[in-house]
Parts: C-alpha cells; structure tokens; sequence
C-alpha cells in the first residue's frame, strides 16, 4: 500500500491515507460555528493534498463546553449555513472532512459554563478541580440524545461521517475508563457497563443517519491509575467493532497527563507560565520568578517516551486481535514512519501538529520537497489554545533562541 493512493476507510473515500487529526483551532464564531478564517484554513489544507480533515472537536451540547476560547459546537442551530459552506469549501477540492463530537464532562470550569458539570463519577480533575455531579441517568439519556443529534446535524451540515471522541480525558473516557467510572449501576461495574453510554449513543444515532459513517478516538493507554492500558482497549474495540463503528482512530492520554499525548523533550515551561492558569495570571515579578526556578528544575522532570510513534504498539495489538479499519495518530511525523504503519495493515495516519507548522505539509511530501515534519515538537501549541488561536510558534522560539 502507498501513502499517495486512494483507499476506503470504512465507508469513507480518501484522496490519500494522510488525515489532519481533529484539532482545537480556536477560530469558532460567538454561535459556535466555522469562522471564515476556520473555513479558509481547512480549504487550504483540502487543497494542498490532505486525504481527509477531521474538523477540531465540536461540543454536543451547552453544559459539555469546554473552558477553551472560541470551541466549535453543534448545539446551536444558528450555525447550520457556516458548517455547510465549510463542508462546501472543503469538498471543493475533493477532500472528505469528518465532524469530531464531543463532551468535556470534568475537564473544564463550572465557573466557565455556567453550571455545575458532570461526570460518570463524582470525581475532581486535577487541573479542572471545582468537583462534578455524578451523572443520573436522566443526565445519561440527555447526554445519548445529544451526540445523536449532532452525529445527525453533522450528516444534515454535509460532512462525510462523524467521530466521537472517547479519549483525552473527556466525558465519554471517563465512561469508558475504570479510572473515571466508579458507578455500581448498569452504566458502570465491567466493560461491558462501562461502554454502554457509547453502545446507546450509536443504536440512537443509526435511527436517525442509518449507514452514516461513525469514527471513534479512542486512548489506548493513559498515566491514570486504573487508566487505560492496551489489553482493555483491545476488548473495548471488539465491543465497538460489534457496536457498528466504521473506524477507530488510535490514541492515548489525557489532560491530566501532562505532556503524553503530544509528547515533547522537556516541559515547554515559558508556555506553561504564560497561558495555563493559574500561574499565567501570578503577579508579574512572581512569575517571572516562578519560571526562572521551573526552568532550573525542568531536566530532572522525565517526559512520556518514545516520543514518536507512540501509538503504533496500541494500534497494532488491536489491528491483531480486531478486523476494523485504524487510524494511528501520535509522534507520526516523517514518510518512513507513515509507510511503516500502512505496511503493518494500519488504514491511515493522522497528525495534529505537523499541521498546525505546516498546513501544505501533505502536499510537500507528495512532491517530495519534504520526506519529515519542520515541527520541533516544542509543544507551545498545546499551551496557547488556553488563551487564543492555535498556531504555531516555531519562529519566535528560534528568534529567541537566537
């Protein structure tokens, strides 16, 4: 199999087997829709050669928001004609674009959303710690009904499938995970409990979309206690497989895991004291204080290894034990790599930040001006989403390095 072919992932035709991963852009509008400047970014990567856009997580419903600026969201109605010109714009240059769903459960502010958020358990987050309501199971049908209807806005809006995101430590892994499910209750006690919500989503979408492709993100492995390991997502995706997922999409982490699922040499310790709370709002000089001795401190802290191709022992335990098609996102950065994984059986590979350095990035190693990645994996992008725009800041890093 070649990297430039295209290929059927699930019901879903590629123009090649290299996806934009889902990726938070911070350019939504006030309604929650595609901005114009959203709109024109993707059709720039539609038309510079990637073979498929899996659009930036979109929230189902007001109290799943999350405490990032600018999310997308389905919920609002408002935005239907903004999500149709972005499939339009996409479609333009005959790239298939996937519509990420979501849920923040207890990864963000009470204080942010308005109103006290839930959770499978009543847990507090590390860096989210205002504590959540343990879900009822009115809270649970609400939440069902919720990804059902965007998974159908997303077939009305144009888009080519739908993916739920069951990683990175929001609502639905929580569900999934034994570290974020204490419950005693049919939605909790073993896996099959545990998946239950996903199953219910998926039976209440297919009412509404019929064959619609349906993608999930999963993580694979996390750093929680009693987290995610790879023999318990191997039979998480056998259920999912049986549940009618067209695809699911290999990754691992949480947020509150620090640095794993976009993995990094050291702690980009400049970024954390100027976007992530609450040490970005500390007084000036206490600060600057604060990340002087952070910076000292900063080799001694270990960071996740390897920091490429993460995912690939995860994607290839479940590609042995589970007949579905795998998307392997994680450290996926350079040609060898990607050709590895398509020729361990792996359908696709999806990358976030080469994406976010190099939006033409496909199309440079379609025309072999680049076989890897410009991105230092400095990781200041995962940081300043806390405040603004996703971008990349590679230059002012050498500027200053300089």
């Amino acid at each position: 199999m070649e990297l430039f072919e295209e290929c059927l992932l699930g019901k879903v035709k590629l123009k090649n087997r290299i996806i934009r991963s889902a990726t938070h852009d911070g350019l939504a509008d006030e309604d929650g829709g595609p901005s114009d400047k959203l709109i024109s970014k993707y059709a720039f990567m539609a038309k510079n050669e990637v073979g498929c856009i899996i659009a930036g997580y979109a929230i189902v419903s007001e109290e799943g928001s999350s405490s990032y600026p600018r999310c997308l969201a389905f919920y609002n109605p408002q935005s239907k004609d903004k999500y149709v010109r972005l499939t339009h714009a996409v479609h333009a240059y005959g790239t298939p674009i996937i519509a990420q769903l979501a849920h923040c459960g207890r990864q963000t502010s009470s204080k942010v959303i308005g109103m006290k958020k839930i959770a499978p358990s009543a847990k507090r987050h590390l860096f989210y710690p205002d504590k959540a309501k343990e879900m009822t199971k009115d809270d649970i049908i609400r939440v069902e009904d919720a990804f059902a209807d965007s998974i159908a806005r997303a077939k009305e809006y144009g888009f080519d499938g739908a993916q739920i995101h069951l990683a990175h430590g929001y609502l639905l892994h929580d569900f999934v995970s034994c570290n974020g499910n204490k419950r005693k209750d049919e939605y909790g006690k073993d896996i099959n409990g545990r998946l239950r919500i996903v199953k219910e989503i998926i039976e209440k979408a297919r009412e509404k979309v019929g064959d619609f492709p349906i993608w999930v993100k999963i993580s694979a492995t996390d750093k929680r206690k009693k987290g995610m390991r790879i023999p318990y997502a191997v039979e998480m995706c056998k259920l999912l497989k049986e549940y009618g997922v067209d695809a699911i999409e290999v990754s691992c982490g949480s947020v509150q895991d620090g640095m794993n699922t976009m993995r990094s040499k050291r702690m980009p310790m400049d970024a954390v004291f100027k976007y992530r709370e609450p040490v970005a709002s500390m007084p000036k000089a206490l600060n600057k204080f604060c990340l002087a001795c952070a910076k000292l401190i900063n080799p001694l802290l270990p960071q996740p290894k390897p920091l490429t191709m993460f995912n690939y022992p995860a994607a290839i335990a479940i590609k042995e034990a589970v007949d579905t098609d795998l998307i392997l996102v994680g450290g996926v950065a350079n040609r060898a790599d990607m050709q590895k994984a398509i020729d361990s059986g792996i359908k696709a590979v999806s990358m976030c930040r080469p994406f976010i350095c190099e939006p033409n990035f496909a199309k440079k190693l379609k025309e072999g001006t680049a076989d890897k990645s410009q991105c230092v994996m400095c990781n200041f992008c995962g940081l300043v989403i806390e405040k603004g725009e996703t971008k990349c800041l590679l230059g002012k890093i050498k500027k200053k390095e300089k």
